[in-house]
């Protein structure tokens, strides 16, 4: 691991606790990791804003929120495609015991990857759902999306879509017969000896101290600690294709570094080599989309990803102030955990302060 005598990383370091000081989040890590090595990391700041001393440490597990949908969903998927078991371009109606109408009829596992199966972005479900026991919820959300007006065509348009990774939920357990957590944590999870890696269930196997908090939501009327922030997520017991995964740094960089030896080293051990180059190839079903296969690309401009990282690079954002970014022609990787939404989601201070980090974290790298 490279030391902080590189002025540059002092300048990382330096913004990093800036952070914390203009509360733009309580508290965070930072990994930063070329050719597959760890070279810098560093934690800051609190756990939770009211409380002083429990401090954020390097392995502090944060609500990954829509790092679930690369992380969990799509490594799910994307096995499934490699082993055969699921074509991306059949129509969903091959995988699920639904009818489904005329306007959905051409909907795909590509296109939901993609965010352009026609989806909405987001629909409070969970005010609906809590009505009703648990155990029948994910049902009766499945036949409410599944009944829900398209905004688009299928393939005609594009939009972030939570619905859609709840569909794929759905799909993966149709072929694989098992919950999607069991399935991840047996196929991926546990032969990656994965720690601190689990899906919220309500609860959590961590002591509250060893996890930063959220939101004082005011659905729940109490501060979000050890179980998932997202609403709809938590109407279904914790966790769905859309958000409920928790982790740290370290282990979030032993999966982007078992995706990286996929695709960079001909690794073929989890998945074959090809699998990995075809869902990280932006795939231009739209024209304007950025989106490649459950992983996002760079904007051209204005992306969250700042201005150095090539094009062909992968990434996500997750609600609660984590992120993903990895460069595969730079073999630079940066991975940022902070819970920015605690005390409220209505701080939006990262939209500017993460493209600032990542330009400075790159900067230091390339000797800008």
């Amino acid at each position: 691991m490279k030391t902080l005598n590189n002025p540059g990383f002092e300048k990382i370091s330096t913004l990093l606790d800036y952070g914390t000081i203009e509360s733009v989040f309580p508290g965070a890590v930072l990994l930063v990791a070329s050719g597959g090595k760890i070279d810098f990391i560093k934690e800051t700041g609190f756990i939770t804003a009211s409380d002083p001393v429990t401090i954020v440490e390097k392995d502090t597990i944060f609500d990954l929120a829509s790092l679930t949908k690369p992380l969990a969903t799509t490594i799910a998927i994307m096995g499934l495609v490699d082993k055969n078991i699921i074509d991306l371009d059949k129509p969903i109606s091959a995988y699920l015991p639904a009818n489904l109408t005329d306007e959905k009829k051409h909907i795909t596992v590509r296109l939901l990857l993609n965010h352009s199966a026609g989806f909405v972005d987001w629909k409070p479900f969970y005010l609906e759902l809590e009505k009703f026991p648990l155990e029948k919820r994910k049902d009766i959300l499945r036949k409410m999306i599944l009944d829900e007006p398209l905004k688009y065509s299928p393939g005609r348009d594009f939009e972030y879509s939570d619905l859609g990774f709840m569909l794929l939920e759905w799909v993966i357990e149709q072929s694989t017969g098992k919950k999607m957590d069991q399935y991840l944590s047996e196929k991926y999870y546990k032969p990656l000896k994965l720690k601190h890696t689990f899906f919220s269930r309500g609860n959590t196997p961590f002591s509250k101290d060893k996890i930063a908090a959220t939101e004082n939501c005011q659905w729940r009327k109490k501060i979000i600690h050890g179980e998932v922030h997202d609403e709809n997520a938590c109407a279904l017991g914790g966790y769905s294709g859309h958000s409920g995964l928790f982790g740290d740094a370290y282990d979030l960089f032993t999966l982007m570094d078992m995706l990286r030896g996929h695709f960079m080293l001909n690794r073929s051990d989890f998945f074959k080599p090809e699998t990995l180059k075809n869902f990280f190839k932006r795939q231009d079903i739209v024209k304007g989309s950025t989106w490649a296969l459950g992983w996002d690309t760079p904007s051209p401009e204005a992306s969250s990803s700042g201005k150095y990282f090539s094009e062909n690079s992968i990434g996500h954002l997750g609600y609660t102030g984590t992120s993903i970014w990895m460069d595969l022609d730079k073999d630079i990787l940066v991975i940022f955990l902070c819970n920015r939404v605690h005390p409220s989601r209505d701080n939006i201070s990262i939209r500017s302060f993460r493209p600032e980090l990542h330009d400075t974290v790159m900067e230091a790298f390339l000797g800008h």
